[in-house]
C-alpha cells in the first residue's frame, strides 16, 4: 500500500458503499406473510435439527443469532417460529436490488443475496456525493421491494462495512477520512471485519482488545502472530484498506467446521454432527448464489493428524440432500478409525455463480 512518513494512505480518495439488507431473509417472510409480522422467527432449520440461516430483529433481544443450531435458538426463545427458506425468491429480489446498484455504477461486488460493495467514485447518476448515492440506493430499495438496507460510506471496503452495520437496522452511516483513524482506535476488535470469534479471543489473550491496541504494534509482531493477514491488520488499524471493489469476483470455496467438544469414533455420531457443518455450508453455498462440482471432507483426529477426501460430482451439487449423500460417502471411507475426531469440516470448489443448470443437476465528497 502507498503510504507516507506517518502511516496514512496517499492513494487517491474513493467513494465507497457498503449495502447490507436488514435481516434479509427473515424481512421477507414477513413481508410476504402478515401473520409472521412482529414475531420472533428463524429462517431456516426445525425445532429439532438445523442451523438458523437467518432471525428476525424480534427473536434477536434473546440471543438467537445466524448459524446458530436450531435446538439452540429454540432454547433461547421457545416462541420462536421456523420457516423453510424459499432461495428462489430470495435470489429474484436480489436481482431487483442489484439493478437498483446498476444505475448508479457498473463497480458492484455482490458479497451474498444481501450484501454487496459498490464503487461510485463516479457514479452514473452524478450525484456529488457517496451519501447521495447511498440514500438513493436506499430510497429505490425501499419502493421497489418493500425490504429495508442500511449503508455504510466511507473511502475503503474495511471502514464501509463497519459503517453499515455501527447503527443498524435502517441506518446511513459515513466514515470520513477525518473520521477514520479515531474511529478504528475505538473500535472493539470483534468488530473488525476479518476478525472472527477464533482470532477475536486470540487477539484478547494478546492484550489486543481494541483498534488503538492492534495499531500499537509493529508489523513484524503482527506477521509473528498472524503469518499472512498481518499486513490487512496492519492496514486497518489504521483506517487504511486498498482492496479494490471486483466486480464479478470469483470465490474458490465455500466451507464450514467445527470442533468438538469431545472426540468421537462412531460412524452414527460423527454422521449427525456433520449435520449442522452441512446446513453452514449449505446456506453459504445459496445466499451467495453458487453452485459447486467437488466436495471435500476434513478430518482431525485426537493426535492432531488431519486427512481430507475429496469427490466431483457430475454437473453440480443440486441441492442439500446430494451434499449430505457425498459427505456421508466421504466419512464412510475413512473408516474403519484407528484413533477418534475431533474435528470435521466440509468444504465445496469448482464454483460456479448463479444458478445450476438443469439438472445436471459501496468530509471530502462523502
Amino acid at each position: 500500500m502507498d503510504t507516507d512518513d506517518s502511516g496514512a494512505s496517499t492513494a487517491p480518495l474513493r467513494k465507497i458503499i457498503h449495502i447490507d439488507m436488514d435481516a434479509f431473509y427473515a424481512s421477507v417472510e414477513q413481508r410476504d406473510d402478515p401473520a409472521l409480522r412482529g414475531k420472533p422467527i428463524a429462517v431456516g432449520g426445525s425445532r429439532e435439527r438445523g442451523v438458523v440461516a437467518a432471525a428476525s430483529y424480534e427473536a434477536r433481544p434473546f440471543g438467537v443469532r445466524s448459524a446458530m443450531p436450531s435446538v439452540t435458538a429454540r432454547r433461547l426463545c421457545p416462541d420462536l417460529i421456523f420457516v423453510r427458506p424459499r432461495f428462489d425468491v430470495y435470489r429474484a429480489i436480489s436481482e431487483q436490488i442489484r439493478a437498483v446498484f446498476a444505475e448508479h455504477t457498473a463497480l458492484i461486488e455482490p458479497v451474498a443475496f444481501d450484501e454487496a460493495y459498490l464503487d461510485v467514485t463516479q457514479n452514473l447518476q452524478g450525484l456529488p456525493t457517496a451519501t447521495e448515492v447511498a440514500r438513493a440506493i436506499r430510497a429505490a430499495i425501499l419502493e421497489r421491494t418493500s425490504l429495508v438496507a442500511s449503508a455504510g460510506v466511507s473511502y475503503n471496503k474495511f471502514l464501509a462495512k463497519v459503517a453499515s452495520d455501527f447503527r443498524k437496522p435502517d441506518a446511513l452511516f459515513v466514515i470520513t477520512p477525518e473520521m477514520g483513524p479515531r474511529f478504528v482506535a475505538d473500535l472493539p476488535i470483534g468488530r473488525f471485519h476479518g476478525v472472527g470469534p477464533v482470532t477475536e479471543a486470540r487477539m484478547k489473550s494478546l492484550g489486543i482488545a481494541t483498534g488503538r491496541d492492534l495499531r500499537a504494534l509493529s508489523r513484524e509482531t503482527l506477521t509473528a502472530q498472524f503469518g499472512s493477514s498481518a499486513q490487512y491488520y496492519y492496514g486497518v488499524a489504521r483506517g487504511i484498506d486498498e482492496r479494490p471493489v471486483r466486480a464479478n469476483r470469483i470465490r474458490k470455496s465455500i466451507g464450514a467446521e467445527s470442533t468438538f467438544s469431545d472426540d468421537a469414533s462412531d460412524y452414527a455420531v460423527l454422521a449427525e454432527r456433520l449435520e449442522p457443518i452441512l446446513d453452514k455450508v449449505w446456506t453459504a453455498c445459496t445466499s451467495k448464489d453458487v453452485r459447486a462440482r467437488s466436495v471435500t471432507l476434513k478430518v482431525k483426529f485426537a493426535d492432531f493428524e488431519q486427512i481430507t477426501r475429496a469427490r466431483s460430482v457430475p454437473g453440480f451439487v443440486a441441492d442439500r440432500e446430494t451434499l449430505e449423500r457425498v459427505s456421508l460417502a466421504l466419512l464412510r471411507d475413512v473408516f474403519p478409525l484407528r484413533r477418534s475426531v475431533r474435528l470435521l469440516g466440509v468444504s465445496l470448489s469448482a464454483l460456479q455463480h448463479g444458478p445450476a443448470e438443469a439438472p445436471q443437476q459501496l468530509g471530502l465528497g462523502l
